[in-house]
């Protein structure tokens, strides 16, 4: 009986088991397997190399910068999309009128599609755009939100930040209700109001949102691509180009296979980092025997 009990369990499993394996698993085991050839040569006939790709993408001044440029990326997003929709799930769940308009205004970016929110930016942040007419307004010289490299990654971090506040905050807005509601009447009570009550109760019970919240955005914005397609191509001087972008660079436009596959093994690296330190600095209470 419990065979075949185990059986259905197996069978329901196995489509998406089959899923996995054909779009996951075998690609990951590809790019592995193509990242010790080099296609600069002959694509159709590539030289076996070995590490060598990681030893060039190593040396190579482009992918460092790629590296440094992603992590300025994560450092400009992450921190603002872990804090603020926290800040305004807070302030949404509180007695106030017009709540769900507000949440619905406020996650309204995030069904748009991340191409469409990208086009809409890069109108507004053009040398004739609107936000260019208000900063002339106010005295000022216009800005080249995306042709200046001192300010053009800061540009496209404002729109993974429009596009992600919504999502990221009703995922604390579900955390939130978990809450009981008599530890905010204790504190009440005790005179612990305001920001305090927050920290000495929201912030504790929220951790384990706030980690995951850390990971996502850690992630998404390691991996970032459209925002930097459809703005910068990479530019202006290679200030944009992220190690997604320089990925998609030399498999697709310069048929390098090989460095692309080095460059993608070492993202997922870089990302499995990140994963596990949010599994040792958040998490490391449930992992202890």
């Amino acid at each position: 009986m419990d065979m075949k009990k185990n059986l259905g369990a197996y069978l329901f499993l196995l489509p998406a088991g089959i899923i996995l394996f054909v779009f996951f698993f075998i690609p990951f085991f590809q790019t592995i397997y193509l990242s010790f050839f080099d296609f600069s040569k002959d694509i159709y006939k590539p030289e076996f190399v070995l590490l060598h790709n990681y030893f060039e993408l190593m040396k190579s001044p482009l992918f460092i910068k790629t590296i440094l440029n992603t992590f300025y990326f994560l450092i400009l997003c992450v921190p603002f999309l872990v804090i603020f929709p926290l800040f305004l799930a807070v302030l949404i769940n509180q007695n106030i009128k017009f709540k769900n308009t507000y949440k619905i205004l406020i996650y309204l970016p995030v069904v748009v599609s991340i191409v469409v929110v990208a086009i809409a930016f890069k109108w507004l942040y053009a040398p004739n755009g609107l936000l260019n007419f208000f900063v002339e307004k106010i005295g000022l010289e216009p800005l080249g939100w995306l042709s200046d490299p001192k300010i053009s990654m800061i540009s496209v971090a404002l729109v993974t930040i429009f596009k992600g506040v919504g999502y990221y905050m009703m995922i604390y807005l579900s955390a939130l209700m978990s809450v009981p509601k008599e530890l905010y009447e204790a504190a009440d009570v005790d005179g612990v109001v305001g920001f305090k009550r927050h920290m000495a109760i929201t912030i504790p019970h929220l951790m384990p949102m706030i980690a995951l919240v850390s990971t996502i955005s850690s992630i998404s914005a390691l991996k970032v691509f459209v925002e930097i397609y459809v703005m910068t191509h990479g530019g202006p001087l290679d200030s944009t180009k992220t190690i997604v972008y320089y990925i998609y660079e030399k498999a697709f436009e310069n048929l390098d296979l090989g460095l692309a596959s080095a460059g993608a093994v070492i993202l997922l690296f870089i990302v499995m980092g990140f994963s596990m330190l949010n599994i040792f600095v958040f998490e490391k209470d449930k992992y202890k025997v």
